[in-house]
């Protein structure tokens, strides 16, 4: 019996110690985690520790509240609060607040946004720090201490119209920005300045910004918000040697970096129509591309053609060989036709490109037709032969004779109006300015005498004369006054 129980004694001895084992492990590895976290944050050299959570190139707000450090001398720091929303307050550690609007652009630089506030605080008092303000729940506070842009460098060779896609991400103090709400606080462009060789067309050029860098999954952007913004640019400019220069803008300040300069060589796509070379009634479409540039047997097209009419036609070439790529299309009708391209390839050097070829247009002329003249009223066609030929006008000079003499009548018809406005008129005023006005009672007086005369002689024309003239020379008596009557 004592037997037994040694041996259970000893069992439980060892069980306990294992227990025990188990428990210091448990809490050895429990503690690990902070220890190394702390261990983490003392050896980073930030502005900002933080408080309660890992900092992974920004900080986490716990309950709005951050700490900064001691040694810092200017910070730069971004809220991301609700759209719309009122700019955040911050509070200092001896409780004092800072607004917008006693920020004096000095010592505090502030640029507030519908969704977000960036704040630059020269000499920030040491301690903790809270932000008060709508601020998002997903919010972080953002310190930008060294903002740059990664991208993969332009091709040495590229060509006019090409159209390109270029991705870069950005980091900040060296660390990857994953924060989907940040590209709405910078700006990313690529734009290129002429080294002015003078042996190339583009000598004096002026700066050209070529593309935005966009996340928001539309052109050439394949998912919005992942953090990879992406550049699409149509290098529709004067070929030449150029010099890129990619570009970070914030609201306060901006970072550039400068790639080695580039070539932009001309289009190399060749376009040409035969006109009827189809027959048929058909127009030939030739396409051919500077050989030393583009390998011919991967060279596909894309285009469109737009007739005199208006209509459109839509075609695609995709033979894959090395010879000229050639497409038929009808002579619908005579006039202008234009053509756009789109050409899909591959450099000699195995580089795939994109280009937006010029418009290429040609006039179809409509043949001569017969002339026609007018003679007599009665339309009659003209027919020249050897031995009967006849004087006749072409329709478009007859067209122009008819619009000649239709300029010559209106203007004769207008000079006639005036001039009758300006003999009535003249003669209005005449009468106007007159002092003394005829006296048209000589008519009256006339007709009386004339019927008087007409009874006594049927033939008094003579006496009716004599009369006539009697009225127009007798002096008016001059009036007897009042005086004299009486």
């Amino acid at each position: 019996m004592l037997k037994w129980a040694v041996s259970a004694l000893i069992l439980w001895f060892f069980a306990y110690v294992s227990l025990s084992v188990q428990a210091t492990a448990q809490e050895q590895q429990d503690i690990a985690p902070s220890s190394i976290n702390q261990e983490i944050l003392q050896g980073l050299d930030s502005p900002i520790t933080q408080l309660g959570s890992d900092y992974q190139n920004s900080i986490e707000l716990l309950q709005n509240r951050f700490r900064v450090d001691f040694e810092v001398e200017e910070i730069t720091m971004i809220f991301f609060r609700d759209f719309g929303s009122a700019p955040i307050v911050l509070v200092q550690p001896d409780g004092s607040k800072i607004f917008k609007s006693n920020a004096d652009d000095s010592s505090i630089f502030w640029f507030d946004s519908s969704t977000y506030d960036m704040i630059s605080i020269k000499n920030p008092v040491p301690g903790p720090w809270q932000a008060v303000g709508q601020i998002s729940p997903e919010s972080r506070v953002m310190v930008i201490s060294d903002l740059a842009l990664h991208t993969n460098p332009l091709p040495n060779i590229i060509f006019s119209g090409e159209i390109l896609k270029q991705t870069a991400y950005l980091t900040n103090n060296g660390m990857p920005i994953d924060y989907t709400a940040f590209r709405d606080v910078v700006e990313l462009t690529i734009s290129l300045s002429s080294t002015n060789n003078p042996n190339f067309n583009n000598f004096g050029a002026n700066k050209e910004r070529i593309a935005f860098f966009e996340d928001n999954g539309k052109g050439m952007d394949e998912i919005p918000l992942d953090g990879v913004f992406t550049g699409q640019f149509n290098l529709a400019i004067a070929d030449g040697e150029w010099i890129p220069t990619f570009t970070v803008s914030t609201p306060m300040y901006s970072r550039e970096k400068i790639h080695p300069s580039i070539k932009l060589m001309t289009n190399p796509i060749k376009v040409n129509v035969e006109i009827d070379g189809g027959g048929d009634g058909y127009h030939k479409l030739k396409v051919d591309a500077q050989r030393e540039f583009v390998d011919m047997s991967t060279l596909l097209i894309d285009g469109k053609i737009r007739f005199p009419n208006g209509d459109t036609q839509s075609f695609s070439i995709t033979d894959m060989s090395s010879e000229v790529r050639e497409y038929l299309f009808a002579n619908y009708d005579y006039g202008l036709y234009r053509i756009k391209l789109t050409a899909y390839g591959n450099t000699y050097e195995g580089r795939e490109f994109i280009l937006d070829v010029p418009e290429y247009s040609f006039l179809s002329e409509e043949p001569e037709l017969a002339v026609v003249a007018v003679e007599k009223g009665v339309l009659d066609t003209a027919i020249t032969d050897s031995t009967n030929e006849k004087s006749v006008m072409p329709k478009q000079e007859t067209t122009l004779t008819d619009e000649k003499m239709s300029t010559s009548s209106l203007v004769a018809l207008i000079v006639s109006i005036n001039l009758f406005i300006l003999v009535v008129g003249g003669g209005v005023i005449y009468w106007l300015t007159l002092e003394k006005k005829p006296d048209f009672n000589f008519i009256k007086k006339f007709k009386i005498i004339a019927d008087v005369n007409k009874r006594v002689d049927g033939n008094g024309v003579g006496k009716i004369v004599g009369l006539f003239a009697k009225i127009f020379k007798r002096k008016a008596k001059p009036k007897e006054s009042t005086s004299e009557k009486n």
